[in-house]
């Protein structure tokens, strides 16, 4: 996520603790390389204009802290003003009067459609009775998408009408059946996947506006594509214009080196970031959080965010039964399995690396293809164990590690350095326990996961 960016301002930002001391000279040259970054970034002039005068006008007048050194108190700066710029989630309308409706519109290829799913499925975690609408009629497989996605998360579609393959009813005439029907079998929230074109035209505009004028939905949602930058932030001003907007929601972040749309969006249109898309699964999906997103694009991690995927991801039973093992010292591959199982759900390796604090620093030699791959193979060689050995792993004699190797498809050398790799892992849980490591919920627990990603 916004990885170019990051890397440059990073770099900025090593330069400045090197000083002992900040002139005005020091603070200038950083902010001159700060300012190339956001350009770069394809962030709006203007705005990066603005920001670095900003900036300039707090590092040079502000009294530093007693707690803070120079550097660091403009580090800070930077961080607070970028965080300013994202701006922070706003929550979802969804205490009114069911059922709630949400319309997302967009021009095509912005990933309305998946984002449709996505959206539904959190909403769904969050105990709301959800209703999936396909009003787009015109792209082709529009509704068989919307269809595919909502069984793969049971969520209803409403049936649109279709006659030798065509639909038969208007998109005004789908929503207001599908009320209708919401009405009837209770679903609180309704979620509008509308028509998009390649670009910006009349006949779209005012089919929207009908809609709105129509239905009066609660929530009217940009969905824009990250990757487009600028172009993105253009298009999201018209539809806001035109339509008044409650809030953005950013695809593909996870492809987006750059950062531009996500830093210059808000600014532009004064219409919150809600959620941002950040892969292709449809649990990837995350609140907009500013402050978050600052400290990811300046390399400080985000801790919180991956507290939360943890929470939602990690089974209360799975996690006091590793505790338990914690506490009586008795940490074994089968717990190590079940950590490594709590850890795809949160995410892949590449998401959870880039929320670690000073991960940042390890990056360009970290390689998430191919610890993806080594973990395969862990996964392969604890699954070719038996009960027995994964609970007590010091009874792997030569003939058995041979066994596991076989049918694990790895080598004998292979086993040898998962069972390495585990001891080192044991005894740094070992010395955790004595330390405040709370519940498993608490990221500290989950696998150690830092010191995983060094040893891979």
């Amino acid at each position: 996520m916004f990885d170019g960016l990051s890397l440059k301002l990073e770099r900025v930002l090593k330069n400045l603790k090197g000083y002992g001391k900040l002139s005005e000279k020091n603070i200038e040259d950083s902010l001159k390389e700060v300012r190339l970054s956001l350009l770069e970034a394809d962030v709006n002039y203007l705005i990066v204009k603005e920001f670095i005068e900003t900036v300039k006008n707090k590092a040079i007048g502000e009294k530093v802290t007693d707690s803070l050194t120079p550097s660091q108190q403009i580090i800070k700066i930077i961080r607070d003003e970028i965080a300013g710029l994202l701006g922070n989630s706003e929550p979802l309308n969804i205490k009114a009067k069911p059922p709630v409706v949400i319309m997302l519109a967009g021009l095509q290829g912005s990933g309305k459609t998946t984002t449709a799913g996505k959206l539904a499925l959190y909403l769904h975690k969050m105990k709301r009775s959800v209703y999936l609408i396909p009003a787009d009629v015109y792209r082709p497989a529009a509704v068989l998408q919307l269809k595919k996605i909502g069984s793969s998360i049971n969520i209803p579609v409403y049936e649109t009408p279709e006659k030798n393959g065509v639909i038969t009813q208007t998109p005004e005439n789908i929503v207001q059946d599908a009320i209708y029907i919401a009405a009837k079998r209770a679903y609180d929230t309704l979620i509008i996947d509308t028509a998009g074109r390649l670009e910006i035209d009349e006949p779209l505009m005012n089919e929207l506006k009908l809609l709105k004028n129509k239905f009066n939905p609660n929530e009217i949602i940009f969905v824009a594509d990250s990757m487009l930058g600028q172009s993105a932030v253009t298009v999201a001003k018209t539809f806001n214009e035109e339509l008044d907007i409650t809030g953005v929601i950013l695809t593909k972040v996870d492809g987006d080196s750059r950062g531009g749309a996500a830093l210059s969006i808000k600014k532009t249109i004064n219409k919150p970031v809600k959620f941002i898309g950040v892969g292709e699964k449809l649990s990837d999906f995350e609140v907009f959080y500013g402050e978050r997103i600052a400290d990811r694009i300046l390399g400080m991690g985000d801790v919180l965010s991956l507290i939360d995927k943890a929470r939602e991801a990690i089974d209360e039973k799975d996690a006091k039964s590793i505790e338990d093992s914690l506490a009586k010292n008795d940490f074994t591959v089968k717990d190590f399995a079940e950590q490594l199982k709590m850890m795809s759900k949160i995410g892949g390796i590449a998401q959870i690396a880039a929320m670690i604090p000073g991960f940042s620093k390890i990056k360009d030699k970290f390689n998430p293809e191919a610890a993806e791959k080594e973990f395969k193979k862990i996964n392969a060689i604890i699954n070719s164990m038996t009960e027995k050995e994964r609970l007590n792993p010091a009874i792997l004699n030569g003939g058995r590690r041979k066994r596991i190797s076989a049918g694990s498809g790895t080598t004998v050398n292979d086993v040898n350095i998962f069972i390495n790799k585990f001891e080192e892992i044991k005894k740094m849980m070992k010395s955790l326990r004595g330390g405040k490591l709370g519940s498993l919920k608490n990221l500290k627990n989950i696998g150690g996961i830092k010191n995983m990603f060094n040893n891979l």
